[in-house]
């Protein structure tokens, strides 16, 4: 039995990843040897492909909130100790808040090595409208995390404020124990129901992938990228390198697990959120991946997962990091060390309560570049070129949440090695 839901998973990895693929040649074919017309671009990419993707996307969307409201009441009951419950919560967060300072770091100094906006030709590139977002101070990003209301939190999918009320729920719950048997078992079973959904809805993923990534390359082709093509190489770089860097080696050192071996089991998921370009839409996967594959409890992984999908960017962070280089060399502006500090700070809490969203880290990197003083219509020139940098960015954001879920499963001795070390 076993054996065979083992083939099963695998089956339908292999045909996300034919479905990435055959989207990709699609896209290609279409952009550069279809004319453009009625049937290419309002019947195939703005018809079939759209709604098709979006269709699917939104499916993963619906589960989200619910799942993880109920996941994160049956993972913290299980827990049932606020203090051990406590220490989860402190390490997740400084890990995550750690990761995302490392990630800008790198990024900065990927820029200021490679210096992606020297000599750049301004004319040549398209340039987009840009939406500015709205600063916030630390004090109201931190009560913003209380709900005042979590039945609209609860509606409108605000998840820092999901899943802190999730949090007191589940707590309660594990105080109270058998005087409230009842209300456990239903957020238990009501649990189950969302895992079976995430299973039948995951049976749609390989069409849903291949129209969301067709769709993609049939509307940027190439010809856009070869202005911008030094930038885009020092975000890909940067991402490497935080990736199979940084993440390897905090697995290492923590965990003492082969981080190669975690990287190839975690890589189905990887690609399903580059496919995706949403952290959100990813939190059924990986959290059933960490238990069937890796072996992380999911009374863990149903708390950090929700909580690095809304908290921890660091491939976004590494984008705006980046970016800053990128435009301060564009415009001829000198950064002092001073200015990086700020960077550094700014874009780590910009990332608290970010959305996980496709081109959310845009928005937040207005607030960057306003708080060292670099112009907002350098944010246009990267626009054009953004979407596949989005979605290599969102693979990183997602493997860098589940890096810190398997080190603090492993501190916290809900890490089934047998499971990691099986060949599966």
């Amino acid at each position: 039995m076993a054996k065979e839901k083992s083939k099963k998973k695998l089956g339908m990895t292999t045909l996300i990843f034919i479905g990435l693929f055959l989207g990709a040649f699609t896209g290609i074919i279409l952009y550069y040897f279809v004319p453009a017309g009625y049937m290419r671009d309002t019947v195939l990419v703005d018809g079939v492909f759209y709604v098709v993707g979006q269709g699917f996307l939104r499916l993963m969307q619906m589960l989200v909130v619910p799942l993880v409201f109920c996941s994160l009441i049956c993972g913290s009951a299980a827990i049932g100790d606020t203090k051990t419950l406590g220490k989860v919560g402190v390490k997740t967060i400084v890990f995550y808040l750690f990761t995302t300072a490392l990630a800008i770091s790198i990024a900065l100094a990927v820029g200021t090595i490679v210096k992606p906006g020297l000599g750049l030709d301004t004319a040549a590139i398209q340039t987009q409208d840009v939406t500015v977002a709205e600063s916030t101070t630390l004090t109201e990003t931190l009560l913003n995390i209380i709900p005042t209301n979590p039945i609209g939190a609860l509606a409108n999918g605000t998840m820092l404020q999901v899943i802190v009320f999730a949090l007191f729920v589940g707590i309660i719950l594990a105080k109270l124990g058998e005087r409230v048997e009842v209300v456990s078992n239903f957020f238990a079973q009501f649990n189950d129901i969302m895992m079976e959904m995430t299973n039948m809805v995951m049976m749609a993923a390989p069409i849903g992938v291949y129209c969301l990534i067709a769709r993609t390359f049939s509307n940027i082709g190439f010809s856009g990228f070869i202005p911008m093509a030094k930038y885009m190489l020092c975000v890909l770089g940067a991402l490497a390198i935080h990736c199979l860097g940084s993440y390897s080696a905090l697995m290492a050192i923590f965990t003492r697990l082969n981080p190669y071996r975690f990287i190839r089991k975690y890589f189905p998921v990887m690609s399903f959120a580059f496919s995706t370009a949403t952290s959100n839409a990813t939190i059924p996967m990986a959290i059933e991946t960490l238990d069937e594959k890796i072996g992380v409890s999911k009374k863990i992984s149903s708390f950090t997962i929700p909580l690095g999908a809304t908290i921890n960017m660091d491939g976004t962070a590494i984008m705006q990091g980046v970016a800053v280089c990128f435009a301060a060399q564009a415009f001829g502006i000198t950064l002092t060390p001073t200015d990086y500090l700020t960077v550094i700070a700014t874009a780590t809490l910009a990332s608290i309560g970010t959305a996980g969203v496709p081109s959310v880290g845009l928005i937040t990197l207005s607030m960057v570049f306003a708080s060292v003083g670099l112009p907002v219509e350098a944010i246009a020139m990267i626009m054009g070129i953004d979407r596949i940098l989005d979605m290599t960015r969102t693979a990183v954001n997602i493997t860098g949440d589940a890096v810190c879920t398997t080190i603090v499963a492993h501190q916290n001795n809900a890490l089934d090695r047998k499971v990691f070390n099986e060949s599966n």
